[in-house]
């Protein structure tokens, strides 16, 4: 039965991209899940382990009082069931069907009629659609499998960013390890992920020292940080996937975009200059368009400039 059903995918591409779109909205309403509630995770896990330290090297501190605390209410990605943040309403399956139900409730909570964030039905939208674009560009396969998983990864580390300026472990570093596991079993040449192991090795090594040498540099010159050591792994986990080549490509598109964003921002909502913005959303997507388009771009612009026949 596995056999018909991947002889059909593979040979329509439009029922395959139809079904891994309806696979991204489900995903997609997960994520939301990840990117709220990771960050509250760890943070949590921070504090527990900060408190450990506290009655030895705390001035005041009463460890009798400190375990006297009730303990936290159990705190996961699945526990407690997720409710609305105002009135606390639990969530009913039916209105947690991604995109629909938010239609259908008009973007309001069904019990206190408190506005539901239009983020949620996006970030739905969004991993579908981006899946099912996958799902057609590579067809049925190992590849589109390896990239559909990379672009999961790279929607929540984005959301997460723009909301914390936080890359968390927990995402960024098993994406390095996958990303060499899949070239160790699956990769190819010819530039279609998972790269060979040589490639994707040196990617790895490369994405990572590459933007700890920026960030040392210009640490030394201005005394400030320019961005955070999750950038260095996001960037380790795109080299781990599509190799070593393409890092120029992605860190090229990542600072045009974030520069030009930065500077409509600047310009239309007066943010502050000095004021911190995340890069990881930026090298999430660019990191993606790579993967979906890299070698076509560069061979482009390689045979525009001349330096390719």
């Amino acid at each position: 039965m596995l056999n018909d059903i991947a002889a059909i995918y593979s040979a329509n591409a439009a029922l395959f991209a139809a079904s891994v779109f309806v696979l991204g909205l489900i995903v997609g309403s997960f994520l939301n899940v990840v990117i709220y509630r990771l960050p509250i995770i760890l943070e949590r896990e921070w504090r527990a382990q900060a408190a450990e330290f506290a009655p030895a090297n705390t001035p005041g501190a009463d460890s009798a009082s400190l375990a006297a605390e009730p303990p936290p209410t159990p705190f996961s990605l699945s526990t407690p069931r997720s409710a609305c943040p105002l009135c606390k309403a639990p969530i009913r399956a039916w209105q947690n069907i991604p995109v629909f139900s938010w239609l259908v409730l008009r973007g309001r909570c069904a019990d206190c009629k408190n506005r539901i964030s239009v983020r949620y039905p996006v970030v739905e939208l969004a991993t579908g659609l981006l899946s099912a674009w996958v799902a057609y560009r590579f067809g049925f396969g190992v590849t589109a499998a390896c990239a559909i998983v990379v672009s999961w990864a790279l929607i929540a580390l984005a959301g997460i960013d723009i909301d914390h300026q936080l890359l968390p472990d927990n995402i960024t570093l098993p994406l390095v390890w996958l990303g060499l596991l899949a070239s160790v079993l699956f990769g190819a040449a010819g530039g279609v992920l998972p790269v060979l192991p040589r490639d994707a090795i040196i990617g790895a090594a490369a994405g990572y020292l590459s933007l700890w040498l920026v960030f040392h540099a210009f640490r030394l010159v201005t005394g400030k940080e320019g961005m955070g050591y999750g950038d260095f792994k996001l960037f380790a986990a795109l080299g781990a996937w599509l190799g070593w080549k393409l890092l120029p490509l992605i860190i090229l598109l990542s600072a045009a975009t974030g520069a030009v964003l930065g500077i409509l921002m600047i310009i239309l909502r007066g943010r502050d200059r000095a004021a911190p913005m995340p890069f990881g959303p930026y090298l999430a997507a660019a990191g993606w368009i790579a993967m979906m388009y890299g070698h076509g771009l560069v061979g482009g612009y390689l045979r525009l400039s001349g330096l390719q026949h």
